[in-house]
């Protein structure tokens, strides 16, 4: 099993908190996370209709049923649990991580805990696998175009499962769209969600066109918003939200779309090898939403806000990322292999606009050395998911 760098995190707010939540993408590894941090817990898998049934029926007496607590498994799926968990935590002794709670959908798992287990629940977000995680298991690919094309869910990372990339991706939306869409939307509306969902990969690192989108869908403008929450409670995009600092007024209001995983990304975008994505118009949209994943995945690792935008103004001067962390960090995202100092001129324009003696700079680029050059720093791709360290 490769190690994941949210256990630290796991363990610090189970530490603290009678219940734990750990939401993220569908196969993003937060079952075997949790069972691998804790073993010593009864997992319980509310996919399973039986064990669903017996939650539902009498959820006070099923949380009797684990006086040592339990891993509660797509606990969204029984919405009857949460006040059941609300009473034994207020009526016990108080005793932190008790109960971890996973669920696939960010939206009902958090509406649930933060309604009925307020300031008795902390959450954890896990996406797929970061560099870090894949460099320190010696898993990583030597070139970085076959991470990106191939993506990091874990089940393409498992030797002994031997996926083939195109059918489990295709296995992968057709699961996504029963299991989670289905219940949100019309049935009826199926397809015509698929067909939105790919057209939105065609935005992924631009921003938001929503008058766009529901043009090359065929749906009004209300619908891709109800659909885009849908896509981004479930962990498929982000949105980068402009940073303003107090720059001036002539700012672009309007966040970017980003896929949270640049192997679906790929797929959806319709390539079919690394070499096509080579050549293709999206490169560089693509390593852009590879690194943006890998920033937030630092940051959600270690139970932490992403506190990430980005920045853009009318008179053309962009910024890919801004991180506001211990120190700001204006990040350029450079699909380039050579380290060449006009890969910072918005970078450094930023920071002079922006008048912050702490801020620092950054390249991210494809090659394979860190190099500083003129106070900018020049982070090659294997160290995005570990970056500012």
């Amino acid at each position: 099993m490769i190690p994941r760098q949210a256990k630290d995190a796991l363990l610090r707010l189970a530490a603290q908190f009678p219940i734990v939540g750990v939401t993220g993408p569908r196969q993003s590894g937060k079952s075997t996370l949790t069972q691998a941090v804790f073993p010593g817990k009864r997992y319980i898998s509310f996919d399973d209709k039986t064990m669903r049934e017996l939650a539902k029926s009498n959820p006070s007496d099923f949380i009797a049923a684990f006086p040592d607590g339990a891993i509660l498994d797509e606990a969204q799926k029984v919405p009857e649990i949460f006040d059941a968990l609300k009473l034994h935590v207020d009526n016990s002794k108080y005793t932190p991580g008790q109960f971890i709670l996973t669920g696939s959908s960010q939206f009902r798992l958090k509406t649930n805990m933060t309604d009925s287990l307020a300031g008795r629940a902390a959450l954890l977000k896990l996406l797929p696998f970061s560099v870090k995680e894949l460099k320190d298991a010696g898993a990583l690919a030597g070139n970085p175009y076959d991470l990106i094309f191939g993506g990091q869910y874990p089940p393409l990372h498992d030797q002994k499962k031997h996926f083939q990339q195109y059918d489990w991706y295709e296995s992968y939306i057709d699961t996504y769209l029963d299991l989670d869409v289905r219940d949100q939307i019309n049935p009826g509306n199926l397809s015509t969600f698929k067909n939105f969902v790919q057209v939105c990969a065609t935005h992924s690192g631009q921003l938001l066109s929503m008058d766009g989108v529901a043009k090359a869908v065929g749906i009004s403008a209300p619908t891709v918003k109800n659909w885009l929450s849908i896509l981004e409670a479930s962990f498929i995009i982000h949105f980068l939200t402009p940073d303003t600092n107090n720059l001036g007024k002539s700012l672009v209001k309007t966040p970017k779309l980003y896929f949270i995983d640049s192997g679906l990304l790929c797929h959806l975008l319709r390539l079919e090898s690394k070499e096509e994505l080579l050549l293709s118009r999206h490169k560089g949209a693509v390593v852009e939403t590879f690194a943006v994943a890998e920033l937030l995945k630092h940051r959600l690792n270690q139970g932490k806000q992403p506190n990430l935008t980005f920045f853009r103004d009318n008179r053309g001067l962009e910024v890919d990322a801004v991180a506001d962390w211990k120190h700001t960090f204006a990040i350029e995202i450079k699909s380039a292999n050579a380290p060449e100092s006009k890969l910072s001129a918005n970078t450094r324009k930023y920071l002079a606009l922006r008048k912050d003696s702490d801020a620092k700079s950054a390249v991210f680029y494809l090659g394979n050395e860190r190099i500083d050059i003129s106070g900018v720093s020049y982070v090659p791709w294997t160290e995005w998911g570990e970056f500012p360290a």
